[in-house]
């Protein structure tokens, strides 16, 4: 046996992956920065990194490259998707930045990432808004996110009726 450190198992560093997606797109969101520059800002100085003391997790970059940038192609139909799902009143325009990444990478990986069941996707994307938001804003995830689970998956949740 060696004393080198254990790598991250390979669904921490899918997680990971998740929170860096959110983190970027709610970066490119408020500063407007190119998604070239996000992503070679968070491959080299975040993840996997030691920021302000803190170290952030090593995480699967094909995935977190693969969820920023498949967000910003497929957001033309990913918003009004959300805005369906969201409550009367409240289009994704008026939700705050962080929530409306963590929809937007939800909902993405929702439509393309079929080989990850709905179920994993909708408790991955709660999870990473709780590490941001209160809970009522990750009871919303929770929700837009199952409606859209439903509308997209289908055939996930179909089975036997009955109580």
């Amino acid at each position: 046996m060696t004393d080198a450190p254990a790598k991250p198992a390979k669904p921490m560093k899918k997680s990971a992956a998740r929170l860096g997606a959110v983190q970027a797109l709610y970066q490119m969101d408020l500063a407007q920065t190119p998604v070239n520059d996000i992503l070679a800002q968070f491959e080299s100085h975040w993840l996997g990194q030691e920021v302000e003391g803190i170290e952030m997790p090593d995480a699967d970059v094909k995935l977190f490259r693969s969820l920023v940038e498949g967000v910003l192609e497929s957001q033309r139909q990913i918003d009004p998707m959300v805005d369906r799902a969201l409550t009367s009143g409240w289009p994704l325009k008026r939700v705050e930045a962080v929530l409306r990444a963590v929809l937007r990478a939800g909902t993405f990986e929702l439509l393309a990432k079929r080989d990850v069941p709905a179920r994993v996707v909708i408790a991955e994307y709660v999870n990473v808004a709780a590490a941001f938001l209160d809970r009522d804003e990750t009871g919303m995830v929770n929700a837009v996110l199952d409606t859209l689970a439903h509308e997209i998956r289908a055939a996930e949740f179909a089975g036997p009726r009955g109580g």
